[in-house]
Formats: C-alpha cells, sequence, structure tokens
C-alpha cells in the first residue's frame, strides 16, 4: 500500500474538513472540475450513461464500459476521484471482480447501492430494493477485497424513495457496522429529514444535491453544520452543459454563423493548457520529432 494511495488522500481531505464533489461525465469535465479547485471528482454513474452513451441511468453499460471511461479519467486528474459503481455488477464472485477492476483503475471510493438490478434513478419511481442483509454482505465482501484498505466503501440506500425513512435510516446503521465507510441516503425529502439522519447515526454521511429531484437544495454550508461530510452535486456539470448546447444549436440553425457566439466559447489556447497540449508536442518532439505535425 502507497502512503500516497487515492484512498489515503480521500480520507486525509476528509479528516480535514467537509468535501463538495461535482458529477463528472467524461474526462474533459474531470480535468475542468480539477482546474476549478476542486479537491475530488465524483465519476457519476449517471453522467457517464447520459453523456457518454447516450443511455438512461438504468445499468445498461457493462463493467468494461464503466471502468474504461473511469480509466480515462483517473489518468488525466490528480485529485481523487469516487466511481459510482451502482448495483455492484452481480454477486459473489462477479462483484469481486468489479471491486478489483475499479480499484486496479485508480479510483479512491467505490460506491454502491442497495437497488435490485436493473436499477433506476434515486429520484424516480419503480425501484427495488435487495434485503439489507444481501446489501451488508456485500460491503462486508467489498472491505475484504479491496487491497489497499485505505479505499474507501460509499454505501447508498434508497430505501427512503422505496419503503420510507425508518427503514432507510436502520440500513444506514446496518451498513456502517457492516465495514462502509461513508453512508449515502438518497432521496431524502426535506431539510429536516437531511438533519434527523445526521443526529442519529454519527458516521461520515454524503448528502446528495441533485437538481430536479425529490430533495431540496440546500447549501453546502448547511449541510456541513448538520454533519454532512461529503456535499454532491453529480449532474450539475452535465445539465448546464446540455443546455448551452443545445441553445448554441439553436443559434447556429437560425444565425448560419458562430460570429456572435465566440465570447461564450472556450478558446482554443485555453483548451490546449487544459489538455496539456504543448507537454505532449515536447514529448513527441524528444521520442519521434519527424511524426509530429504542427498545431492548426
Amino acid at each position: 500500500m502507497k502512503e500516497d494511495s487515492p484512498g489515503k488522500r480521500l480520507k486525509d481531505l476528509m479528516d480535514k474538513k467537509g468535501i463538495i464533489l461535482c458529477g463528472a461525465f467524461n474526462a474533459l469535465s474531470a480535468q475542468l472540475i480539477e482546474q476549478a479547485g476542486f479537491e475530488a471528482v465524483y465519476l457519476s454513474g449517471a453522467g457517464l450513461a447520459n453523456g457518454v452513451a447516450g443511455l438512461p441511468d438504468i445499468g445498461l453499460l457493462s463493467l468494461t464500459e464503466v471502468v474504461t471511461q473511469v480509466k480515462y479519467i483517473t489518468d488525466v486528474v490528480k485529485v481523487p476521484a469516487i466511481a459510482d459503481a451502482d448495483t455492484g455488477f452481480g454477486d459473489g464472485v462477479h462483484f469481486l471482480r468489479a471491486m478489483a477492476a475499479f480499484e486496479s483503475a485508480g479510483v479512491a471510493a467505490i460506491q454502491i447501492e442497495d437497488q435490485r438490478f436493473p436499477k433506476r434513478c434515486g429520484h424516480l419511481s419503480g425501484k427495488q430494493l435487495i434485503s439489507a442483509e444481501e446489501m451488508a454482505q456485500k460491503i462486508r465482501a467489498a472491505v475484504e477485497a479491496r487491497r489497499d484498505p485505505n479505499l474507501m466503501i460509499i454505501a447508498r440506500t434508497d430505501a427512503r424513495g422505496v419503503s420510507d425513512f425508518q427503514d432507510a435510516l436502520d440500513r444506514g446503521k446496518r451498513y456502517i457496522d457492516a465495514g462502509a465507510d461513508i453512508l449515502f441516503p438518497e432521496a431524502l425529502q426535506s431539510e429536516e429529514e437531511f438533519a434527523e439522519f445526521a443526529r442519529a447515526l454519527k458516521s461520515p454521511l454524503l448528502a446528495n444535491m441533485t437538481e430536479f429531484g425529490l430533495s431540496p437544495v440546500l447549501s453546502a454550508d448547511v449541510l456541513f453544520e448538520m454533519g454532512y461530510r461529503i456535499v454532491l452535486f453529480p449532474m450539475s456539470l452535465f445539465r448546464i452543459a446540455a443546455e448551452a448546447m443545445t441553445k448554441a444549436l439553436e443559434q447556429i440553425k437560425k444565425e448560419g454563423t458562430t460570429r456572435d457566439m465566440l465570447s461564450e466559447m472556450q478558446t482554443r489556447k485555453a483548451l490546449y493548457q487544459l489538455i496539456r497540449y504543448e507537454d505532449y508536442e515536447q514529448l513527441d518532439e524528444k521520442f519521434a520529432p519527424k511524426r509530429l505535425g504542427r498545431k492548426e
């Protein structure tokens, strides 16, 4: 185990202060998150399904497809990355293989949920739960399977949207007892529910501030004061980008030019700085000087 492992760095951050997380839906958005000064990044399962494959968040991507995208992201950012592993891509040895794949991809934490496959978005109807004991066993397996003891296991419970608040609380306590490092209560429906959950469960908690869902929009400061250690904005960048692209397409179709939109665009220079174009050019000049074409 390396002293500077991603999980260790994430733990150190959580020990010092609360963390605000934004969800990435591809490697470029992860780079932007890091460039903006965020100290960790969240790899959203919904973001990857929607933004990479154009699919709904119902568990359609395979383990290989998800881990490939995760590796693209961990390869280009230095900050710790938290990966959404949905329902764990199976049980028993299938789940253990998924754990190994995510850990090999360099993540700091793996998030699993107690929905029954095929899963649904946490803020929509139609979800079904596995038993609390099945989920607890999955957590115990994750704890035993991780090679780095600092790799963090985030347990998400969707019980609030399926049964009731008390079931979510009871499951949360059981998942922490099974070894989960962080608990993620999904789709709490009022500020008081967030506060009551934090009062009842004295362990690291994650608050999900996804927009247009069942939960109220609360500030990170309010949630940190309640006792939450991580405040997550999983799809904010994706939604903003999609709306901006929609408006740009409408204007291009109408005007037939981008002349009046240049001030709204990331410049070529800014993009090249973000993706470290010059670093790659220098490497290629050093090792294969005759192959590299010049910039546009």
